[in-house]
């Protein structure tokens, strides 16, 4: 859901009571099966801890502006963010970098933790279609890692490289709040929530706070067929407010696997309040069970999700249904996977 920040001015309703705002409904029980159809990783902290826009004339800074602005373009979007935690890391600046013998193994210090005990990650380089170097030269900063490779200039930050190259460090993202990036204000983008603020106060020193945001897709079974499939609601705030509340009952469930039966970031108020929404969705869709499949397309090395409630894993098969205003979630057991797949 997307409650307004107590602090600020109150924001208009999305919505007028027009007829072309009132989705039209069917009448028959649905099912929902919800896939994950894209998965972003943003590291929150190097948006929430500066002020000045990014210089655009420095690799870094254009990485860094370009970033800044697929997190601000979620605000106008209704995708699934989860607030996650992994280890702090940082690349040591005063470590050697090592090349191996006639290739592109890249072999790189880092700085692990709060105490920044000392340890490395090898990667093997791809070269870009546009160098003109066979290696590029590398240049390190705390954060970031710029491979020059004549042509064009590869900018990856610590997190990136580890999320992308191969590696053996077993670092699983650990999912502490989960929101909606839709919100007229912006604030995720700009480091504005102030739960998130409460997150990075708790986890201090030891841990990088980075957003996943979810883009899913929704199949609904229903003997009348979808909804969103009505003529009606073709219509922009039909469409929307159809979007808006699988978004809901998406959102319930994953707070509910990954944060617990008694979320310690979630305020009465927003439990009262997203109780009376669920029931009231649960009714106008006549929903009787949904399915979420979290498995992460293109995460790459940082595929493995955890809480403090849930075993690390790269898939989570989740059963779900609303009762007294409440979403209720079993994990189920993964299919087995057919012999000779590589899945």
């Amino acid at each position: 859901m997307n409650l307004p920040d107590p602090a600020a001015a109150p924001i208009p309703q999305l919505y007028t009571d027009s007829f072309a705002a009132l989705p039209h409904r069917t009448t028959a029980p649905q099912s929902w099966m919800v896939r994950v159809a894209d998965a972003r990783y943003h590291w929150y902290d190097l948006f929430a801890g500066f002020a000045d826009k990014p210089d655009i004339r420095d690799p870094i800074g254009r990485y860094m502006r370009r970033m800044q602005f697929e997190l601000e373009a979620t605000a106008h979007q209704r995708h699934l963010f989860l607030a996650v935690s992994r280890p702090r890391v940082r690349f040591d600046i005063s470590g050697v970098v090592q090349w191996g013998f006639f290739s592109l193994k890249l072999t790189l210090p880092l700085l692990m933790g709060a105490d920044e005990r000392k340890d490395s990650v090898t990667i093997e380089l791809k070269v870009p279609f546009a160098a003109t170097l066979k290696k590029p030269t590398v240049t390190l900063t705390e954060n970031f890692i710029s491979l020059n490779w004549g042509g064009l200039v590869e900018v990856f930050s610590v997190h990136d490289l580890l999320q992308t190259y191969a590696h053996t460090l077993q670092l699983p993202s650990k999912v502490h709040y989960v929101g909606q990036t839709r919100d007229e204000d912006g604030r995720l983008g700009k480091g504005r929530l102030p739960a998130l603020h409460k997150l990075r106060a708790q986890l201090g020193m030891d841990y990088d706070t980075l957003i996943l945001v979810l883009g899913v897709e929704v199949d609904v079974s229903c003997a009348e067929g979808d909804p969103a499939e009505l003529p009606h609601n073709a219509h922009p705030l039909a469409a929307d407010a159809l979007q808006a509340e699988r978004a809901d009952v998406i959102e319930a469930a994953l707070i509910r696997y990954f944060e617990g039966s008694t979320p310690r970031l979630r305020p009465a108020d927003e439990r009262k309040m997203r109780a009376e929404r669920l029931t009231a969705v649960q009714t106008a869709n006549h929903l009787v069970q949904y399915t979420l499949d979290l498995a992460l397309p293109e995460a790459d090395y940082y595929d493995q999700l955890c809480s403090e409630f849930v075993t690390a894993a790269p898939r989570h098969l989740l059963s779900c249904f609303i009762a007294d205003g409440q979403a209720q979630v079993a994990a189920m057991p993964l299919p087995a996977t057919p012999k000779g797949s590589k899945g």
